[in-house]
């Protein structure tokens, strides 16, 4: 911004008195959103580099999200792509603006210079999972992008021995439905998934052998609650 200026303009003169060098000072226009706000660390729902502040998945999902208005601009401001890259992905967002291709190229290239390679793998499996991708194969690293991302809710490992922890009781208790009643409607209705899988047999029960990774499980009532047990 303006506040700004001063420190240029002093930073030229401090160069031009100590080392007798002329020297200039670079301006760039503010960035700001569609909606005119302006990008940056003040404004609500700033996204942070540091993971400890903004998790690799939220950054990611941060840029698919970004407003239809601004995603080429921001592919130009924001990755290394070729013009011509840029212009295609230009053309698909206006031919196919639901399919989120040009959105998706902007996430991937800013958390590759961010985060690296291996952690874009990570976060756009974990993407995938939450929109009923397959767990097979999948890292307890990928998991724990999930976990943070969904309510968790932790019971005692021991619930999973024996004959197991009767589904709808699970549901409930993993804050995923009212009532025991409405879990059993849901999962003969098929509306259950446990790790992905739809389970419809109102009787069924949940061991040990069904945790990830020994201590977790990934549920989800409809398409979009989801919540993540914790046996511990």
């Amino acid at each position: 911004g303006s506040d700004q200026w001063g420190n240029i303009t002093a930073g030229i003169d401090l160069i031009h008195r100590r080392q007798k060098r002329q020297a200039f000072g670079l301006t760039l226009p503010l960035i700001t959103n569609a909606d005119g706000t302006k990008f940056g660390k003040t404004e609500a729902g700033a996204v942070w580099l540091d993971a400890d502040r903004t998790s690799i998945y939220q950054f990611y999902q941060y840029w698919v999200r970004v407003d239809d208005r601004d995603v080429v601009r921001y592919l130009n401001f924001f990755t290394f792509l070729h013009r011509d890259e840029i212009e295609a992905l230009a053309k698909q967002h206006e031919d196919q603006p639901h399919a989120r291709i040009a959105h998706k190229a902007l996430a991937k290239e800013v958390t590759t210079l961010v985060h690296g390679d291996a952690a874009v793998t990570e976060v756009i499996r974990a993407s995938e999972i939450l929109f009923g991708g397959e767990l097979d194969g999948i890292t307890e690293a990928t998991f724990r992008e999930i976990a943070g991302e969904v309510p968790t809710h932790e019971i005692s490992l021991a619930c999973f021995g024996g004959e197991g922890l009767w589904l709808p009781e699970l549901l409930h208790a993993a804050g995923l439905t009212q009532s025991r009643g409405q879990a059993r409607k849901d999962v003969k209705g098929g509306g259950v998934y446990v790790n992905n899988r739809r389970i419809d047999d109102e009787q069924h029960k949940l061991q040990s052998g069904d945790l990830l990774f020994g201590k977790y499980l990934l549920l989800r009532r409809g398409k979009r609650n989801y919540g993540v047990v914790l046996a511990g």
